[in-house]
This record gives C-alpha cells, sequence and structure tokens, in this order.
C-alpha cells in the first residue's frame, strides 16, 4: 500500500451569511480541489454568542455550515492563503494526515 501526505482545511461559516456559494464556486472554478463537503450543523453559536438551532418547528436558515477539503500539502497552503482574505479570523483550521493513493 502506498501513501501520501494529504492536508485537510476545515471552514466554519453561518448558512445565512451567502458566503457558502462564493467559497463553492472558488473551490470548484478557480482552485480546482481534490475534493469538498459541506457538512450542516443542527445546532451551534459563534462569535455572537446567539445559539442557532434546528427545530421541527420552525426551518432555521442560520445554522453553522462546515466546509471541508482536501489536497496536497502545497497546494492546500496556496488556497489557505487565498482564503484567509474571505474567510474570518479562527474560522479556519487544517492539518496533515497520511492517506493511500492508487498503484
Amino acid at each position: 500500500m502506498k501513501t501520501t501526505e494529504t492536508t485537510i482545511v476545515r471552514i466554519y461559516v453561518s448558512e445565512g451569511h451567502a458566503q457558502l456559494d462564493k467559497l463553492l464556486k472558488r473551490m470548484h472554478d478557480l482552485e480546482h480541489v481534490r475534493g469538498l463537503t459541506v457538512f450542516r450543523g443542527i445546532s451551534g453559536f459563534g462569535d455572537s454568542g446567539q445559539i442557532h438551532s434546528a427545530k421541527l418547528i420552525d426551518l432555521a436558515m442560520d445554522l453553522p455550515l462546515v466546509v471541508e477539503f482536501f489536497d496536497e500539502p502545497a497546494k492546500a497552503q496556496e488556497i489557505i492563503e487565498h482564503l484567509s482574505e474571505i474567510v474570518k479570523p479562527g474560522h479556519m483550521i487544517w492539518w496533515t494526515v497520511n492517506s493511500t493513493v492508487p498503484q
């Protein structure tokens, strides 16, 4: 089994701020990342301290979102630098992992 280093980047945004569409378009059209997934939280809070939560009674449209992507470490670092201009400080984290590659 052959392995390689990969960087995973996680970005925290809020559903109510049109940031997700901008991120997806940029990551797909400009950055061409290897893979990306968006997770929708059922509850959470951020800088404001206000708790956002999904309930059956109402369909909350300001829930927390996690955008996660992965790519080669050098490419991921370039993307992180590009995104630091549009993602709030402290809302992006990343780490290096080992992944298998096709032989």
